[in-house]
């Protein structure tokens, strides 16, 4: 045998995986069939762990369904063992895609196998992990590979600190710490002000500055002592030890961690709580003596990395720290806290809105657009009114692209009402609504079965000179043949084609539906014709669901017809396997025969692909008598021995 350069068999092999998994439901997921198209290239004088892993690297980096089957694939090939390049391979795609439960499988298999990886590989595994919520399984990782602290980098050690803390493994984060000093790695401000801000809270003042001391004394040490002055003080308020708050404010000075007016701030407004007058005075006699100005852009660093390493929490308590003490805060900090707070706290994100608002200074739509969707998320649509009604009253509204926003956001939350008022709004200010706004407003009706002004809706834009996109008529197409108003829906099928608009495969899937429903197959099938006329691709990707309608209503013959009729370019073995499934639960068992005869006589190569899926279907299905019934009928007929081909299949 010729061998082929590992690059080009690579690349070859790859290009088949991807191809035939398109064919696959859903697509670019492992099966059976992907095993056979392996076996037909013949590669087994040619598999090595080196092409393993090009294969994945770089063609199936993305495709973690496809790189994990390959790599499974290729352990059970006859002589083949897979070497650390191949092990690298999959835990980088896996961890690309954060494959928590695989990257743990994958790396039980490297202990079992005693294989040791480049440490490299634990750049992507650990971030993965930590991305994943699985902080003790990074921290458990990072502990096997810890003499290499150099190779995994200081950033991703400190991220690891960080989350370890603010997830509250106070121990192993203290664990991460000694590690971190014993072996050099330098600390950043985010990793060690996170862990000491949490360990603040029931540590010992001597124990924290002990720390502090050790991270202090390093050469070239990267840590901004104001903003770790400001972190530890309100550890210490926030276990509420205020005393030691006080004292250690002296202790941060003389360590040239100079509190700043914040950090005094913390300090006396915890002893005005506690109705300690004559301390409070004490503290704000030392922050006009002592104290300094926060340096703005200190804080600006420290709060949008927090975000970047999705510390929200922390980046919300340090906000609003700033905020409630009237503090400067620059508006890209403020946008940034509003669109990812209100993914864990809106009312808190509201507050920051709110103060963005009383300084004079609106947020951008992008921060708009996310505080929109964290409210509908948690069904806060009074607090999504109030937000736009002060933003209306601060001018903010004036083009479209703004009124799209605020309609689309009053729509999801089922605020109809008020999204109608905006048309009126708009139309003072000589602005026409799109067609974007009119299908935020449609779409919602129909969401609501207001069916009737959803066409009005429809006669008005119109009437407005704006005329419906694609999204327009699948709105309304889809909701007529929902409620059984098919006729409506072909009207307007028809008038998309007069338009000159292209209908795509919710058009298609969801009118075939509707005439399945309502038993008009004539109109379906002619719909269905302007389909295959229009894009063979867009027709293969209908036909599943196509047969599964005319199924679900038990119209086998005109399915089996549909199939029969098909040319070799549009046929494929999912719509095959869904018809035979159909037919063997309806114990149509004579019909699924005569169908697999005829499959038998028109394509051999089809039925390979359709024994494949029947076989793996019965290890999924819930109920998978029927489909045993089927085979077990064709082992009396004698086609088992097609029907089984390369699966192993024997009489019984």
């Amino acid at each position: 045998m010729t061998m082929r350069p590992a690059t080009d068999l690579a690349t070859r092999i790859s290009q088949a995986i991807i191809s035939a998994s398109n064919r696959t439901r859903p697509a670019r997921k492992w099966t059976p069939l992907l095993e056979q198209t392996l076996h037909q290239l013949g590669l087994r004088d040619s598999l090595s762990p080196s092409l393993v892993a090009r294969v994945i690297n770089p063609y199936l980096l993305t495709h973690h369904s496809l790189a994990l089957g390959f790599f499974n694939w290729a352990s059970q090939q006859p002589n083949f063992t897979h070497s650390p390049l191949s092990y690298h391979s999959i835990l980088k795609s896996l961890s690309l895609s954060r494959q928590i439960n695989a990257i743990d499988s994958v790396l039980k298999q490297v202990k079992v196998n005693k294989i040791t990886l480049d440490s490299s590989v634990y750049r992507f595994i650990i971030p993965s992990l930590i991305q994943g919520k699985n902080t003790q399984k990074a921290f458990s990782v990072f502990n096997e590979v810890k003499f290499n602290c150099e190779d995994i980098g200081p950033e991703i050690c400190n991220s690891l600190l960080a989350v370890l803390a603010s997830d509250g493994y106070i121990d192993n984060a203290l664990k991460m710490f000694d590690e971190m000093s014993h072996r050099g790695v330098e600390f950043s401000t985010i990793g060690f002000g996170v862990f000491i801000w949490k360990f603040c809270e029931n540590a010992k003042l001597g124990q924290v500055l002990s720390m502090l001391d050790e991270v202090r004394k390093r050469e070239n040490s990267m840590i901004n002592g104001s903003v770790i002055a400001v972190l530890i003080i309100h550890g210490f308020c926030k276990g509420k030890r205020v005393e030691e708050a006080f004292k250690v404010l002296d202790e941060l000075r003389i360590r040239e961690c100079k509190p700043d007016f914040i950090a005094y701030r913390i300090v006396a407004e915890e002893f005005k709580l506690m109705g300690s007058v004559f301390e409070r005075e004490v503290v704000l006699k030392k922050k006009r003596k002592l104290g300094v100005a926060p340096r703005t852009n200190d804080y600006r660093e420290f709060i949008l990395g927090l975000i970047v390493e999705r510390r929200i929490c922390e980046a919300k308590e340090l906000g609003e720290v700033i905020v409630s003490g009237n503090f400067t805060i620059d508006d890209d900090v403020l946008n940034a806290l509003i669109g990812s707070v209100s993914s864990i706290d809106p009312r808190s994100a509201i507050v920051f809105f709110n103060f963005m608002i009383e300084k004079g200074r609106v947020p951008t739509l992008s921060t708009l657009s996310n505080l929109s969707k964290n409210l509908c998320k948690r069904n806060k649509s009074d607090e999504l009114v109030e937000v736009y009604k002060v933003l209306s009253a601060n001018d903010y509204f004036t083009d479209m692209e703004s009124y799209n926003v605020m309609v689309s956001f009053l729509c999801t939350s089922g605020r109809l009402r008020e999204a109608y008022g905006v048309i009126q709004e708009m139309k003072r200010k000589g602005l026409d609504p799109d067609v974007s706004f009119y299908n935020s407003l449609m779409e919602a009706c129909c969401r609501e079965d207001l069916l009737r002004p959803a066409k009005k809706l429809w006669d008005q834009m119109f009437a407005s000179g704006c005329s419906g996109n694609l999204k327009t008529y699948n709105i309304l197409i889809s909701k007529f043949s929902e409620v059984g108003e098919i006729e409506g829906a072909l009207r307007l099928f028809h008038n998309m084609l007069e338009k000159g608009v292209a209908p795509d495969a919710t058009t298609y899937t969801s009118l075939l539906e509707g005439l399945c429903q309502e038993t008009n197959l004539q109109a379906a099938f002619e719909v269905f014709n302007k389909s295959v006329n229009q894009d063979v691709m867009l027709t293969r990707s209908i036909l599943s669901t196509f047969m599964i309608s005319l199924c679900r209503r038990g119209h086998f013959l005109v399915a089996t017809k549909l199939l029969r009729g098909l040319s070799s370019d549009l046929g494929h073995s999912v719509s095959h396997v869904i018809l035979l499934k159909s037919l063997a639960d309806a114990r149509e068992v004579e019909m699924a025969i005569e169908h697999i005869k005829w499959i038998q006589e028109s394509s051999p190569t089809m039925l390979q692909e359709i024994s494949a899926e029947l076989f793996a279907s019965l290890s999924s299905s819930s109920y998978p008598e029927p489909i045993l019934l089927l085979l077990h009928a064709l082992q009396e007929k004698c086609l088992d021995s097609e029907i089984g081909s390369g699966k192993g299949c024997s009489r019984s």
